[in-house]
C-alpha cells in the first residue's frame, strides 16, 4: 500500500492542481453555482479514486512482491499477476535466478575442482614426506632428529590444510557410530609421540569414568583432539612437563577435557580464540601458529553436535572441554 501511494504521489498532486484550476476557470468565468461546480468536481474525484482503486487491486500482489522481497530463491519464479508492468517483472526474476543458478553452479564446479587438487596435492606431498623420514632414521643425531622433526611439522601443517578443504563438505564425510573416548586418546598419544618427546611434556589420562563411548566420527574427533593436544603441549613447553586429559560425566553428558598449565590465554583474546587465522598475542610469540586450529576445533564440533567450552588464566594454562550431548552418551562398554 505505501508503495503504490509513493509511486502515485505525483499523479494524485496534479490531479488535486487539476480540481483547484477547474473551479477556479468556472468561478472566474462568472458560472456561481456552487453545487454544480462542487458536483462535477465529485464526479471526477470519484472516477479518480475507482481508477486507484482498480490499479490497486489488479496489481496487489505485484506492490506486495516488490514491498516483501523473497525469502527463498524459488519464490522468484512464482508469477505475481497478469498485469504487463507484473509479467514483464516476473520475466526479469526468473531470467536473473537462471542467470545466478548457473553462475553458482559453475561456481561450485571450480570449487570441487579446486579442493579435489588440494586433497591429492596433500596425498602426494605425504609420500615424499615419509621417504625423507625414513631416510632420516639412517642419519647420525642430531641431523636424524631435526630432519624427522621437521617433517613432522610439515605433515601437521598438510592435515590442517587437507581438513580445512574437507570443512565444506563435511557433512558427506561423517561415520557416526559409537566411538570409544579411552581409545581415541590412546591413538591420539601413539601418533604424537615424538612431539611429546621433543616438547618434554608428557600426557595423562585421568579416566573418572572409565570406557566412555559416545556416538561421533572417529576420524574428525581424533582431529580434534589431537589439536587440543598439540596446543596444550605448545603452550606448556618450558613451564610444565605434563598436561591432563580427563574422561568423565557431567550430568547426562560426557565430556572430555584437556588441561594444561602452560601460559594460558589473556582474556581480550578469549573470546576471538575461535575465529578463523586469529592468533593472538601468543600466536604471534609461536610463530608457527596458523590461527586454524581452534577454528576447526569450533566448526567441526558445532558440525557434529558437540559443544566447545574453553577456562583459561594467564599464568595457570587452559581447559578445553568437548561435552558430548545426552543423545550422543552412551552406556559404557
Amino acid at each position: 500500500m505505501k508503495l503504490f501511494f509513493r509511486e502515485h504521489m505525483f499523479l494524485i498532486a496534479v490531479q488535486v492542481i487539476q480540481f483547484m484550476v477547474v473551479f477556479l476557470t468556472i468561478w472566474l468565468s462568472g458560472f456561481h453555482n456552487v453545487s454544480a461546480i462542487f458536483y462535477a468536481i465529485f464526479l471526477q474525484v470519484f472516477f479518480f479514486v475507482c481508477y486507484l482503486a482498480y490499479h490497486f487491486f489488479s496489481r496487489r500482489n505485484y506492490y506486495e512482491k516488490l514491498e516483501e522481497g523473497i525469502e527463498r530463491l524459488e519464490d522468484a519464479l512464482e508469477n505475481t499477476d497478469r498485469a504487463p508492468i507484473a509479467k514483464q517483472l516476473d520475466s526479469i526474476l526468473k531470467r536473473q535466478y537462471q542467470l545466478y543458478a548457473t553462475e553458482l553452479r559453475e561456481a561450485e564446479e571450480r570449487q570441487e575442482e579446486h579442493l579435489e587438487f588440494v586433497d591429492r596435492w596433500v596425498h602426494q606431498m605425504k609420500t615424499p614426506l615419509s621417504v625423507i623420514e625414513l631416510t632420516a632414521q639412517n642419519l647420525d643425531e642430531p641431523d636424524s632428529s631435526s630432519i624427522r622433526e621437521e617433517t613432522e611439522r610439515m605433515k601437521s601443517g598438510l592435515n590442517t590444510v587437507l581438513y580445512m578443504a574437507r570443512l565444506r563438505t563435511i557433512e558427506h564425510d561423517f561415520h557416526i557410530k559409537p566411538v570409544r573416548l579411552s581409545n581415541i586418546v590412546r591413538d591420539v598419544n601413539t601418533e604424537n609421540k615424538r612431539f611429546y618427546i621433543r616438547s618434554a611434556v608428557y600426557p595423562k589420562l585421568v579416566e573418572q569414568q572409565a570406557e566412555m563411548v559416545v556416538e561421533s566420527d572417529e576420524k574428525w574427533l581424533f582431529f580434534i583432539l589431537e589439536q587440543l593436544i598439540q596446543n596444550a603441549v605448545k603452550y606448556s613447553a618450558g613451564k610444565s612437563n605434563q598436561i591432563e586429559i580427563h574422561l568423565y560425566n557431567r550430568g547426562s553428558s560426557a565430556v572430555l577435557e584437556v588441561r594444561d598449565e602452560g601460559t594460558g590465554i589473556p582474556v581480550e583474546d578469549q573470546r576471538r580464540v575461535f575465529h578463523k587465522f586469529y592468533t593472538g598475542s601468543n600466536g604471534r610469540k609461536y610463530r608457527e601458529s596458523t590461527g586454524m586450529g581452534l577454528y576447526l576445533v569450533k566448526e567441526v564440533s558445532e558440525r557434529l553436535g558437540h559443544k566447545v567450552e574453553m577456562e583459561s588464566v594467564v599464568g595457570e594454562g587452559s581447559i578445553f572441554r568437548i561435552v558430548f550431548s545426552p543423545t550422543q552418551n552412551l552406556t559404557p562398554m
